[in-house]
Order: structure tokens, then C-alpha cells, then sequence
């Protein structure tokens, strides 16, 4: 006779090792139950096993999800959809390295592992997956004792960041409803303001924003789990929000670009319910923090698709959101702005489709160029320097833009030295001119030159003339650089009053302070104007090196190394 103790003690051991086991095929499943002494039983399904501490939800824990094949009618049965290895496109192959560790890992430690998000929607339709997001039912101080390279961020939402080099995986706990425990919060805007309410597999698909985001490849055998409807609406090519589309707005208001931008990236259609319920959120946006709208630009204009990106947000009327001035301009028909817009769009797209480096300050200068020209424009006519002016217009615009969205110096300083270099481009001849093509900002401003050329004729000449220059070798340019085309009557400084009737021989006087250093041409006509010679043709003044004065004191206490007085 078995005594009972020690038939629970067989149970829970088996328990635990069918916990580990999850994911492995039948027949070891059924060998082990043979060795523990139990009957073999079939396990299609492996359970999923539910997320660690006091507030994991334990609700249909232990009913393992059906395995149903895709439909053509594409319409969501209950109970969750898995699409079985060989009848989706998802392949260990297309996922990345750094990522396959790390579900491996976790599968290999008995926690479920799943990839979800972007990877497997873009998988799913046939792009090359570049985000790569990993769910588990494992707590996130579970996960960081398991990854030494790995760290705990966030308060509003805790995830852990696996760090490979210059690559992190974000690896997230399974979420339940932020109002079915104690680590979720909502403002009184509606704003989910922490969610830390651990949950299921299924909670967690639920309280995903997108549909077609909450596809989950289960890295235990290369199936794909669907819970809302993923499939059905990527094959309609639809965008759907989850649950109440108010509600789910309201919760976080980036979703609307959110949406936009996904769009847009997959050619996809806006279900019109969300599409309701963005029209009425998007005020929001206002009260958003302006570095993760920042963020969000970079994902607009940065993922290879900005051109759709950009008329996507001005068709949905979200522009005045994130760049008001430019949206107030093209709301008045500027229709030579919106040429020069698309034509950088293109460019941008058609760099990153040939794998060439972008920067944002490239287009984040196109977005304010024309408000810090008509302000430079109207700053020379009032009499001062086109490089004062064009630095007072800059720091001007910025501060107004920098209220919307938060553009970090190591962008705002670039787009500054290429807005300083325009006038130099235009004017600049001989020796002085080949100089700038040793500035380090020469290719972007170049770059800014001929765009702005697209639209303007005056340019179109010196643009031509730059192109041809970088093609010459050294005694060539220096040739053609003594009689280039300039361009004298675009900015209403002095040199631009005299007009296009003006030499070319003037716009290379070593003595116009057009180009000197901020304030130093300023500071020059103040001198001239009062009758001073300028400062700067004095020598300069040699300064007088002081001694310093040793303390008062007996010289032997003094050099006895004490700190304190010396002693009587």
C-alpha cells in the first residue's frame, strides 16, 4: 500500500516537472508520466503557465487553447486561434539573434516565451521584422535573475531590457486589466497612469492596442496564437483598436499617431469606429509629453515610409500637433513648400531603402526652414548681420517648437550649422567658398541647397555649380571657384541691397562682416558708427601674469607641510 504522503509528494514533483516540460513533444510528456507512475495522457497543447506573484490571475490557467486552423472566412471563433508551424510565415530564421537567445532562455528556464507585437505582424505579411518583443509569464525580477545583461526600467510599466551590445530586447510580463489589481492606476483624464497588474496570456492579448499587435509566436512550437482577431484583420488590411476605441484612446492618446503611422507603413485601412474615436481624442496630444512625441516623429519620418507617413498625418489633421507653425503655412496653400517637403520625404525614404545613413536634423531643419527664413528675411532689413540674423531666427523658432515636441541638442545644433551655412552657399566665392566643402555639415547643407533649388530659380544655378565642383580635382576648383555664380538678392542685408546687379567680385570682399561669428559684425558697425576704430584691427593687448602672493607667516612653519597657523 502507497502511503499518502508520499503520493503527494510523487504529485507535486510531477507537477513541477511538466511545468519545465512545457513545450516538449507528447511522447516525452508521456514518458515521464510513466516513469512517475501515472497514465500517459495526450497534450496537444502544452498549458501556458501563469505569471509569477501575488496578483497573477489564475482564470483558465489550466484549459489549454484549441488548435484551430485558419478559416477563409477569416471571422474569430471562441477561444484563441493557433495557426500551426508550416501554415504561417513566421521562421526561427527571420527572427533575430539577440532575440532567439532570449526566448530560448526563457522556454529553456520553464516559463512560456513568446514573441508578440511589430516582429510577428510585419513577419506575418511578408517585411522584414526589425522589433522584436518578447512576452512571458516569468515576473520581472524573475527574468533579471535569469539574464545577467538585463535591467528593470520603468514605474508606469515595468519591463526588464535584455542588453546585447548595442541591441536590447525588451522582455515584458503578461498584463491583465489595470483594474483587476493593485499595481494599476488611471488619471482622471482617463490616462492609464501605471500598469503593473500581472495577468494571462489571454489578458494580455486583451489589453494590447491594435489587433493586429496582439499576435503572439510561441517560440515552443513555432505556432502562431491569436485571441482578438489579428489574422482576419491583417488579411482585410484593416487597423482596429481593441475593445472600446474611446476608451483605448483615452488611455493613452499616441495611439492615434500611433494608428496613423502603422497605416501608412503597411498601406493599411483605419477601421472607422477608431477612426471616430481618434477625431475625438486627438486633442490630447496637446497634454503629451513632448520627448515621446518626439519619439513618434522619429518613427514617422525615420522607417522608410515618410512620405505616406507625413500626408497620413495631414489628411487626419494631426500636423498642427507636432509642427503648428509649418501646418499653419500649409494650411495657407503654400504650394511650393509642400513640393520641397516631398521631395525631401523621397530622398529620405529612397536613403533608407539603399541602407544609407539618415539623420533626423536633416528633416527636422526642412520642417522649420520657413519660418527662419521669412524672420532672418525681415531681421537683415532691419539692418542686422545675415549670420545674426539667421542665429536669432533659429533660437527663436526652436523655442516655439521645443513647447511641441522635445528636439535633443544633438539635433538642434546640427540643424542650426545647416541654416547657418545657406548664405555662405549662395555667396561665398574663391578660396573661401572650397573651404565649406571641409565642413563637417557640407553634405547635409548641400543637400538642403539643391532642395531648396527645386523651388526657388534663383538657386538653381549656384546649386548646378556645387555639383560640378565636387567632381573637379584641386587645381580645376580652384579655377572655377574665382568666377562661380553667386546669389546676392535673397537675403536684404547690405550685400543684398545691391541687388543682382552687384559684381561678383563683391561677394568675395574679405571685408563684408555678412559671414563673421554671431555678434561679431554687430559689435563692428557699433564701433565704426561711433567714430572707434574696430577692435579687431588693434593688436591684441598682452597680458600681465601676476604673481600670486605667498600667505604672511614663519617661512620654517610654512614649509614644514602644516596645514594650520604657524606656531609662537
Amino acid at each position: 500500500m502507497i502511503h499518502p504522503k508520499k503520493t503527494r509528494v510523487a504529485t507535486q514533483m510531477e507537477i513541477r516537472l511538466l511545468k519545465r516540460l512545457t513545450g516538449l513533444s507528447r511522447s516525452a510528456l508521456n514518458k515521464t508520466r510513466e516513469i512517475l507512475g501515472a497514465p500517459a495522457q495526450g497534450l496537444d497543447n502544452p498549458t501556458v503557465s501563469q505569471p509569477e506573484g501575488n496578483n497573477a490571475t489564475a482564470a483558465g490557467a489550466d484549459k489549454p487553447p484549441r488548435k484551430r486552423k485558419r478559416k477563409a472566412s477569416g471571422k474569430q471563433a471562441r477561444g484563441p486561434l493557433i495557426v500551426p508551424a508550416g501554415e504561417h510565415n513566421v521562421t526561427r530564421k527571420q527572427i533575430g539573434r539577440s532575440a532567439l537567445k532570449v526566448l530560448d532562455k526563457l522556454h529553456e528556464a520553464g516559463h512560456s516565451a513568446f514573441l508578440v507585437g511589430g516582429g510577428v505582424r510585419d513577419a506575418l505579411v511578408g517585411l522584414k521584422p526589425k522589433d522584436f518583443d518578447v512576452a512571458t509569464d516569468a515576473s520581472p525580477e524573475t527574468i533579471r535573475a535569469l539574464f545577467r545583461n538585463s535591467r528593470i526600467i520603468g514605474r508606469r510599466f515595468r519591463l526588464v531590457h535584455v542588453v546585447y551590445g548595442r541591441e536590447i530586447i525588451e522582455v515584458a510580463t503578461f498584463r491583465a486589466a489595470h483594474s483587476k489589481g493593485e499595481g494599476g492606476e488611471v488619471g482622471k483624464a482617463g490616462r492609464i497612469v501605471r500598469d503593473n497588474v500581472f495577468g494571462s496570456i489571454e489578458e494580455d492579448a486583451y489589453r494590447r492596442d491594435f489587433s493586429v499587435n496582439a499576435l503572439y509566436y510561441n517560440i515552443a512550437d513555432d505556432s502562431v496564437v491569436d485571441y482578438v482577431g489579428g489574422l482576419a484583420d491583417l488579411e482585410a488590411g484593416v487597423f482596429r483598436l481593441i475593445g472600446d476605441p474611446v476608451t483605448r484612446c483615452e488611455e493613452d492618446p499616441v495611439r492615434v499617431l500611433r494608428a496613423v503611422r502603422l497605416a501608412a507603413k503597411l498601406e493599411f485601412s483605419i477601421d472607422k469606429t477608431t477612426l471616430s474615436a481618434m477625431e475625438q481624442v486627438r486633442g490630447e496630444l496637446k497634454a503629451t509629453p513632448p520627448p515621446r512625441l518626439f519619439e513618434e516623429v522619429l518613427k514617422l519620418f525615420q522607417g522608410g515610409y515618410a512620405l505616406r507617413s507625413f500626408h497620413a498625418v495631414r489628411e487626419q489633421d494631426l500636423l498642427r500637433y507636432l509642427f503648428p507653425l509649418l501646418d499653419k503655412r500649409l494650411k495657407e496653400g503654400d504650394d511650393n513648400l509642400v513640393s520641397m517637403l516631398d521631395a525631401a520625404l523621397s530622398n529620405t525614404d529612397r536613403r533608407v531603402a539603399q541602407g544609407k545613413p539618415i539623420t533626423p536634423a536633416y528633416l527636422l531643419a526642412f520642417m522649420m526652414w520657413p519660418d527662419i527664413e521669412e524672420q532672418a528675411r525681415a531681421d537683415c532689413a532691419a539692418g542686422m548681420s545675415i549670420n545674426d540674423a539667421i542665429m536669432a531666427a533659429s533660437d527663436s523658432v526652436l523655442s516655439t517648437q521645443l513647447r511641441v515636441i522635445s528636439i535633443p541638442r544633438r539635433f538642434s545644433g546640427p540643424m542650426k550649422e545647416i541654416w547657418q551655412m545657406q548664405p555662405r552657399l549662395e555667396r561665398l566665392k574663391g578660396g573661401r567658398a572650397l573651404r565649406l566643402m571641409e565642413d563637417r555639415r557640407f553634405r547635409a547643407a548641400y543637400d538642403f541647397l539643391c532642395l531648396r533649388a527645386t523651388i526657388d530659380e534663383r538657386l538653381q544655378a549656384s546649386a548646378k555649380w556645387w555639383t560640378r565642383v565636387q567632381t573637379l580635382d584641386e587645381e580645376q576648383r580652384i579655377e572655377a571657384a574665382s568666377g562661380r555664380p553667386v546669389v546676392n538678392d535673397i537675403w536684404p542685408d547690405k550685400l543684398g541691397q545691391r541687388g543682382a546687379g552687384a559684381s561678383n567680385d563683391d561677394a568675395d570682399d574679405d571685408s563684408d562682416d555678412s559671414f563673421d561669428e554671431p555678434g561679431e559684425g554687430a559689435a563692428r558697425g557699433a564701433a565704426q558708427s561711433s567714430g572707434v576704430k574696430a577692435a579687431s584691427d588693434k593688436p591684441p593687448r598682452k597680458r600681465r601674469r601676476r604673481r600670486r602672493r605667498k600667505p604672511a607667516g614663519d617661512k620654517g612653519a610654512a614649509g614644514s607641510g602644516s596645514s594650520g597657523p604657524a606656531a609662537d
